[in-house]
């Protein structure tokens, strides 16, 4: 995958609280991978060289709001995360107790996202971007390479990956600015890295992708 920066987006999935900091509510099963990777810096790393290259930067982040917890049927992690309050908001109109909570976005991200210039699409409800605007906004913007990382490996990161190849679009995995839990089950990170080998387009470290970004 050889990039053409006009039309290379960087696409960050759940760049928040509850995922990345001992903090959040997830920590606890996300916490060794995060750490094991350097997953926060990393995801800087990247923020700070696609503003350098001056290239499009989204966020698709996740967002639960009250009328959400009346679904009638969910999936077994659904069902974990409404539980445990994870990335709840009040509305989505309503900002009031956002900033610092577990749906914000990590402190460290804050100059980078709130920019002015970076997209921050609708949420996605479950794991995918099927649902919210983050196609349309490439789109708009004439990418259709995509530098893909976030949280988390194998659940959001690899749901928007899929997607995003079946929308036609060439996606970079970076491998290391990323993580996922690790339950008596297995790991998910091992998990995703299989599935990235197969099915992304490559898969590259953050100094890979900082490299290609400075060309």
């Amino acid at each position: 995958m050889e990039l053409d920066i006009p039309r290379t987006a960087l696409v960050i999935t759940d760049p928040q609280v509850d995922f990345l900091s001992p903090d959040g509510v997830t920590w606890g099963v996300v916490g060794d991978s995060v750490k094991q990777h350097g997953t926060v810096d990393n995801i800087g790393r990247l923020f700070a060289a696609a503003k350098k290259a001056d290239i499009t930067v989204a966020i698709s982040p996740h967002y639960y709001y009250p009328t959400d917890k009346g679904w009638k049927f969910e999936g077994g992690l659904e069902k974990l995360m409404h539980k445990i309050g994870m990335f709840d908001r009040k509305g989505p109109l309503d900002l009031d107790g956002f900033e610092k909570s577990g749906a914000d976005f990590m402190p460290e991200y804050h100059d980078y996202i709130f920019d002015g210039k970076t997209i921050i699409t609708s949420p996605h409800k479950v794991y995918g971007p099927e649902q919210n605007d983050l196609v349309l906004q490439l789109r708009k913007n004439h990418v259709d390479q995509v530098i893909l990382a976030g949280m988390s490996a194998n659940l959001c990161v690899e749901s928007h990956l899929r997607e995003l190849l079946e929308q036609g679009f060439e996606v970079a995995v970076v491998r290391d600015a990323t993580a996922a839990a690790k339950l008596p089950e297995g790991d998910g990170y091992l998990a995703a890295i299989t599935n990235f080998r197969y099915i992304a387009n490559a898969v590259w470290s953050t100094d890979e992708a900082v490299e290609r970004l400075a060309r």
